[in-house]
């Protein structure tokens, strides 16, 4: 059993592990296993996670099984966009998908930002099971980022967003 709780530093290199696992699954046939490498060294460099760590405007989220993380979430507030936050990262290991972690992660995400009016995000159009995720959860398209310097991987993604319960 998987519970949630917020991330730490000791959870830094466990969650790189996660994420390194969870994009080549997810991107490999997509972009290629360079490509993904190159990506993960830039996103997930552990002073990368550490700094989302330290964001005081952020939640850092980790499915715990008391041995193993089996998912993570990060969202942020925008920097840009009034009263909403932005959910950066939701992965789970793809052994342990459809389980109910990432809804797990995700509604407890949802409760972090009492100020926030909205949930974003940004998906790669070819994650399809991601957009089926968002989907079942609420989210709908608002558009699509196609410039070159879309989302943080610089691949063109679609723009999900949610109303926040309350709101």
């Amino acid at each position: 059993m998987y519970f949630v709780r917020t991330a730490g530093e000791r959870d830094v290199e466990k969650v790189r592990a996660l994420l390194a696992e969870s994009f080549h699954a997810t991107y490999d046939d997509l972009h290629g296993a360079a490509k993904v490498d190159d990506l993960i060294a830039h996103l997930f460099a552990a002073a990368a996670l550490k700094a989302r760590l330290a964001r005081k405007d952020a939640e850092f989220l980790v499915a715990d099984d008391g041995r193993n993380i089996g998912g993570m979430g990060y969202a942020a507030m925008s920097q840009q966009l009034t009263k909403t936050v932005m959910l950066h990262l939701l992965y789970v290991r793809p052994a342990l998908q459809r389980q109910g972690i990432g809804r797990d992660i995700f509604a407890e995400l949802e409760t972090c930002f009492p100020d926030a009016e909205i949930m974003r995000l940004e998906v790669e159009p070819q994650n399809a099971a991601a957009i089926a995720f968002y989907l079942t959860h609420g989210f709908t398209e608002v558009g699509r980022n196609e410039n070159s310097g879309a989302g943080q991987s610089g691949i063109p993604a679609l723009i999900f967003e949610k109303p926040l319960e309350g709101h």
